[in-house]
């Protein structure tokens, strides 16, 4: 569910119409529903209820201070993989004491920073930083929290460049390596606490099989290393997927009764994942935590980019939109689709278009869709590129010298600014001619 829908032919979220903040605000412009946010915070939060449990808001799906700040007020953790991150979340209020620290390449002055601050776990991705993170705490004369990332080598059947859990990717130490790892560290060192034993298989997961294979995989491994070394939490990571090509219907409860009624498959629910997940998980008797990122605010957030031209080929019509590959790469980087509806509700019965919908910038990959069927728009004309709200404005960039977009967050019925456009002085803030 999400707070984007049609009102008076004009798309809204929640009570505000995103014409109105176009006009006044420009384009392109990012836009996010608070309330959406927060509800899909606590339902998952409830939904995690009979066991103890923590949920930590994976950032970099979307580190704007003001949404960090919403969910720390909400009582959410956060999954952080920077010593940036870091620095975000204390300045929009939130509690260090309930961040988790992953990441392959950590640096040192990260590690200090961390301790200093008070890190509720380092989530250790290899046992040369295990060894790296030890010596640093011992430099300090602290002791510093851990948990190794295992890799269950489950394959978690989504796009190959957002696949974390098999043993060809980067991420953590392989399955069979764990046990040897953690009983050398309680051994040879003494300034890490095993504190806890953390996974994560992938991100945009549709389906709560992969997580359940590998909870039932790595359970009679995390319950022999609580025993040997009383550990405190077991992380179960993140990567529930969320709706992209129906995503502006799902926000209604009749598309999702409607889907019942059919008998069609659902996409991932919060009750699905959680019936399946928690009888297994009770049996720990350990901390849980999770480490979603995507699905907390995916649905929850627009990207509104006006229509500049129209171009008719011999092959391919295009719509040239203000929205650029800088603004959001997704399609680009992950052949990411987002389903894309104008502001102006279209009349019933139009014909739709087969186009391509691209950007200003110089790169013949600069899409945001392609051969696609959307209703007809012309020149002046605004769309919505819906579920942008995750790896959206946080993988921007100034590719073209182009400023940064501004940021919305829209509260029931006010809408915020919260961060402004760039202007260009921005962009080259920093930079300097040899005199």
């Amino acid at each position: 569910m999400h707070g984007f829908h049609y009102q008076n032919s004009e798309l809204f979220c929640d009570g505000v119409g995103l014409a109105s903040l176009a006009k006044a605000h420009g384009t392109p412009l990012y836009v996010y529903s608070a309330n959406t946010i927060l509800d899909h915070y606590k339902r998952l939060d409830a939904g995690l209820d009979g066991v103890d449990h923590l949920v930590c808001f994976a950032m970099k799906a979307n580190s704007n201070l003001a949404i960090l700040n919403l969910l720390a007020k909400a009582g959410s953790g956060f999954d952080i993989v920077s010593g940036g991150e870091l620095y975000r979340v204390v300045k929009a209020g939130g509690d260090p004491a309930k961040c988790t620290f992953a990441g392959v390449g950590k640096t040192r002055d990260e590690i200090v920073y961390a301790l200093q601050q008070g890190v509720y776990s380092f989530n250790v991705e290899s046992e040369a930083e295990l060894r790296y993170i030890n010596e640093v705490a011992g430099e300090l004369g602290m002791v510093a929290p851990v948990a190794v990332r295992l890799n269950p080598n489950v394959d978690a059947k989504t796009h190959a460049k957002i696949s974390t859990g098999k043993s060809e990717n980067k991420f953590g130490i392989e399955f069979d390596a764990i046990a040897a790892v953690y009983a050398r560290a309680a051994k040879e060192l003494p300034n890490v606490k095993l504190r806890g034993v953390q996974m994560h298989i992938g991100s945009q997961i549709t389906s709560v099989n992969p997580f359940a294979q590998a909870v039932e995989k790595v359970l009679p491994l995390v319950a022999e290393l609580k025993a040997l070394y009383g550990l405190e939490f077991f992380s179960i990571g993140g990567g529930m997927g969320i709706i992209y090509k129906d995503s502006l219907a799902s926000g209604s409860t009749k598309w999702w009764d409607d889907k019942r009624r059919s008998g069609e498959p659902l996409p991932l629910t919060i009750e699905e994942y959680a019936a399946t997940l928690l009888p297994m998980l009770k049996k720990l008797d350990l901390r849980i935590l999770l480490e979603p990122g995507r699905f907390m605010v995916g649905n929850a957030g627009v990207l509104l980019t006006k229509v500049l031209y129209e171009k008719h080929g011999s092959v391919k019509t295009f719509k040239i939109v203000d929205a650029g590959m800088n603004d959001l790469i997704r399609p680009t980087l992950y052949e990411g689709h987002h389903e894309i509806v104008p502001v102006q509700q279209a009349k019933a019965g139009v014909v739709k278009e087969l186009v391509d919908v691209v950007g200003p910038i110089c790169e013949s990959g600069d899409f945001l869709a392609q051969n696609r069927e959307i209703a007809p728009v012309k020149a002046g004309d605004l769309l919505a590129v819906m579920s942008a709200g995750a790896y959206g404005f946080v993988m921007a960039s100034n590719y073209n010298t182009r400023p940064l977009p501004a940021e919305i967050l829209v509260v029931g019925d006010k809408a915020h600014v919260v961060r402004r456009r760039q202007t260009l002085d921005d962009c080259l803030a920093g930079e300097s001619i040899i005199e």
